[in-house]
């Protein structure tokens, strides 16, 4: 027998491996599987570097042309009330890139900003990403949980496996704020999203003036005051300018996404003072005249078919001539200033536009501006309110009460947010608001789309039924890239969207045959032109949770010949009914929609996971100074019983000041801090303040008792006793005769300073403790 010598096998093995890597190097990058390894290496390695040849090993890069993109998605805004889309509000930033783009008026949401923020982020139905509803609200089912999984990777995570580089700025309402401490976990963090650097509040929403933010991972304070000018959407605006700007000079090559996300037009509506005085007097004659005016405008602009109808105002809404003169007054006031606000928030972002058009690269970036993450907000109940959070609480403020506060809507420290009614009329020409995610008026928002290297200005909008699961299978084509079926080791979800790529140069472009819509039980079903619709429950009634969902009434529309949804034909063609009601049905099992739970404030109260690591029967809490930016479900639950607050602390009499523990904001909340070295304790109830205080500065060591007996037994928002007491004897003892049922705001927990929005005009944040804090106990009986 012939022996093969070791040599040549050694010579074969290499001549193998020589072809392999040729293979390798040839089939790089493997966009399939995330993430993607270095480039094959093609030098050669030989016993010493003389013998050897160098080739460095490339990180994969986008696609040659893969092109920047930006995407914009505004919070709460209507169908009609941009001036781009027929309203009275001008929006001269949008208008521009309107005419040098598509406007999109068959575009959809879900009703709701955190699963729709989900869908747009994943790709897939909000049920299907976790996000069937808000992490406030959250419940213990794998669709409502709001905990994204890894099987539904995000748009950031694959284009940046995919050599681009990620930005967020703004709102996150994606991460359940249990996990948003220090002890984590990040993974479901903007940056444990794909997403290189985030700038921006964990929450539904944020004070303008004072916001929660986080830069990344770490709690940042503004760098400067409301009076020195501060406001967040100048500060997004600046920053996402800077490091636009600052990452096309380091890298040219590079393309990137961002996704800039405002507050606004989310309450509460803040704007500079000076924006409102434009809109003085232009809501005087009320909202049916402003609704006829709003449809007249989109019909003559060609935004609607002539055949739209406009929908008849509602019973839920008062015609505007038959409210009285105090009515009018306070309505037409709190909608200047939202006016105020969307017009600012325009120009903020118009800024951010410009600056892209200064890009070496302009014309090779993708915008996305889609106007609203929902229909217009009925939040603010049928009266409007200066504190939107005592709304979501279900605690209304009475009209006269906010008569004299008018002077100072959207100043620093109001909460402001119109009266339902300039919902329904913003949402013109359907019904329905925000939250209703069986109506268009809830689910549908206007999109403009610019890409100046692809897409040719047309005045005609596009027409294609789009949902927002959309936009990623969307990006992915236009950067020649494929959805990878693993991420990190994880076997991917499908997409469930599909791209609209193809409209961008046909205008016939039909878009989706079909696609489910619920929020709250308000369910619908659209398939090939026909919507069935099922109205359960009321944005503004949040204590309300009807149930019999089998007594609904379903409607029925034909949309290519009802842009409005105007004509019921349910009666008319029932079997379309039943066969669409049917397919709801089916829809709700594919894409994970069950159980239906119609309750609105009763899952605020719904128990919550603990801080991942927590005793999840603790009862006594120990913070240190230091521990600040705690979120409410992360935080001792000091809500519907009783408590008792301790702080261990030194002071030098009254050279000392600051806050001991602060929890929540000027929405609701409650404080323990040093007033020139004499302690104060505040309850916030909406705005009612109680306050009690003792009678001489700390010198030296104290410990400080807050006790609380609550009143209500199982009844939420019952009143108690707060007894204040300082070393053992006793400063103040009050009543309270009611208290926050279920949440503070959006606002977090800490101890040494108050961060974010302060919990009293007594003080101005962070209001950092100058002495000394041992430690500071809740014990929760």
């Amino acid at each position: 027998m012939k022996t093969i010598s070791p040599y040549l096998t050694g010579l074969a093995a290499c001549c193998l491996a020589l072809l392999s890597l040729s293979a390798s190097a040839e089939e790089w990058p493997d966009r399939t599987s995330l993430p993607i390894p270095l480039s094959p290496f093609e030098g050669e390695i030989g016993e010493n570097y003389q013998e050897s040849k160098m080739d460095w090993q490339d990180p994969v890069a986008a696609p040659e042309g893969a092109p920047n993109v930006v995407v914009i998605m505004l919070d709460d805004v209507g169908f009609g009330q941009t001036g781009t889309f027929g309203g009275q509000i001008p929006t001269p930033a949008l208008d521009k890139l309107a005419g040098e783009g598509l406007k999109y008026t068959r575009f959809h949401t879900t009703a709701i900003c955190g699963p729709t923020r989900a869908a747009l982020l994943t790709g897939r139905n909000h049920h299907v990403a976790g996000n069937g509803f808000l992490m406030e609200w959250a419940t213990g089912f794998p669709s409502y949980s709001t905990m994204i999984q890894q099987q539904t990777a995000t748009i950031g995570r694959v284009l940046k496996g995919n050599g681009y580089t990620t930005w967020w700025y703004g709102k996150n309402h994606n991460t359940p704020d249990w996990e948003t401490t220090v002890a984590g976990p990040f993974d479901r963090w903007p940056t444990g999203l794909g997403f290189d650097y985030f700038y921006g509040f964990n929450a539904g929403e944020t004070d303008q003036y004072y916001p929660v933010l986080f830069e990344n991972t770490t709690p940042v304070e503004p760098d400067k005051t409301p009076e020195e000018g501060y406001h967040l959407l100048t500060d997004m605006a600046d920053r996402a300018i800077s490091r636009m700007k600052f990452s096309e000079s380091v890298a040219p090559e590079k393309p990137f996404f961002m996704y800039f996300a405002p507050g606004a037009m989310h309450a509460p509506h803040q704007a500079p003072a000076e924006w409102r005085e434009p809109f003085k007097g232009a809501f005087d004659e009320g909202w049916d005249v402003y609704r006829e005016a709003i449809f007249e405008r989109q019909l003559e602009s060609g935004l609607l078919p002539k055949e739209t109808k406009l929908t008849p105002r509602p019973e839920w809404v008062p015609a505007w001539d038959t409210l009285d003169d105090t009515q009018k007054k306070v309505y037409a006031v709190l909608m200047e200033n939202y006016a105020a606000y969307m017009s600012f928030t325009d120009h903020e972002v118009g800024r951010l536009l410009a600056a892209i058009k200064e890009l070496p690269d302009a014309d090779n970036t993708m915008v996305l501006y889609i106007i609203g993450d929902n229909g217009a907000s009925s939040e603010g109940g049928p009266n409007g309110t200066f504190n939107e959070m005592a709304s979501l609480n279900g605690v209304q403020t009475p009209l006269e009460d906010l008569v004299p506060l008018l002077d100072t809507v959207g100043q620093p420290g109001s909460e402001p947010h119109y009266p339902m009614g300039w919902a329904w009329a913003g949402n013109a020409p359907f019904q329905w608001v925000k939250q209703v995610a069986s109506h268009l008026g809830g689910t549908r928002n206007p999109m403009v789309v610019s890409w100046p290297a692809k897409i040719q200005h047309d005045d005609k909008p596009r027409e294609a039924f789009l949902h927002v699961i959309d936009v990623f299978p969307t990006v992915l084509e236009a950067a020649g890239l494929p959805m990878p079926e693993s991420v990190d080791g994880v076997e991917q979800k499908p997409l469930e969207g599909a791209s609209f790529l193809a409209s961008f140069t046909d205008p016939t472009f039909e878009g989706r045959k079909s696609q489910y819509f619920e929020i709250l039980s308000n369910r619908s079903l659209y398939e090939d032109g026909w919507k069935a619709n099922a109205q359960h429950t009321l944005p503004w009634r949040q204590d309300l949770a009807p149930g019999n969902w089998d007594e609904d009434q379903w409607e029925l529309y034909y949309l290519p010949d009802d842009f409005s949804e105007a004509v019921n034909l349910a009666a008319e063609n029932p079997e379309k009914l039943a066969e669409l009601k049917a397919k709801f049905a089916e829809a709700m099992k594919e894409f994970d929609v069950q159980p239906l739970d119609d309750r609105g404030a009763g899952r605020l109260s719904v128990p919550k996971p603990n801080v991942p690591g927590g005793d999840p029967e603790g009862k006594v809490f120990t913070y240190h100074e230091g521990a600040i930016r705690i979120p409410e479900n992360a935080a001792p639950s000091m809500k519907n019983q009783s408590w008792t607050l301790t702080a261990k602390v030194k002071a030098e009499g009254d050279k000392t000041s600051g806050t001991i523990m602060g929890y929540g904001g000027l929405a609701a909340g409650l404080s323990l801090y040093l007033e020139r070295g004499v302690p104060v304790f505040v309850y916030n109830y909406f705005g009612d303040y109680t306050k009690l205080k003792g009678s001489a500065p700390i010198d030296g060591e104290a410990t400080l008792v807050v006790d609380f007996a609550y009143d209500g037994g199982d009844k939420p928002g019952a009143g108690g006793t707060v007894t204040f007491t300082q070393d053992g004897k006793h400063l103040a003892q009050e009543k309270l005769e009611a208290t926050v049922p279920g949440r503070f705001g959006t606002d977090t927990f800490g101890v040494g300073e108050d961060t974010g929005q302060p919990v009293t005009h007594d003080y101005q944040p962070p209001n950092k403790f100058t002495g000394e804090i041992e430690r500071v106990t809740v014990e929760l009986k």
